[in-house]
C-alpha cells in the first residue's frame, strides 16, 4: 500500500484514528487493574495463611497499579470522547 493512499485514509478518517489509539490505551489498562485485583487477592490469601505481616511493598504496588490503569482508562475515554467533536 502506498503512503498516499493510507494519508488519504487518515485524512478521510480522523476519528477511526483516535479510536484506535483509545482502544490501545484502553488495554493495558484493563490489564493492569486485573493484575492489581489479582496481586491483592494472592496477597489477602497469603494472609490467611500464613498469619504474617505484609511488607509495605506488597502494599504499594497493587496501588501503583490501580492508578495507572484508572489513568489510562481516563484518558482512553477522553481520547473517545474527543473524537466526537473531531
Amino acid at each position: 500500500m502506498s503512503l498516499q493512499v493510507f494519508w488519504g485514509f487518515l485524512a478521510a478518517h480522523p476519528t477511526k484514528l483516535i479510536n484506535l489509539l483509545a482502544l490501545l490505551l484502553t488495554c493495558p489498562g484493563g490489564l493492569l487493574l486485573h493484575s492489581a485485583r489479582r496481586r491483592e487477592a494472592q496477597t489477602r490469601e497469603g494472609l490467611a495463611l500464613e498469619e504474617g505481616v505484609v511488607d509495605a511493598f506488597g502494599l504499594r504496588v497493587p496501588r501503583y497499579f490501580y492508578i495507572l490503569g484508572f489513568a489510562c482508562l481516563a484518558m482512553a475515554l477522553l481520547l473517545s470522547w474527543l473524537s466526537t467533536w473531531v
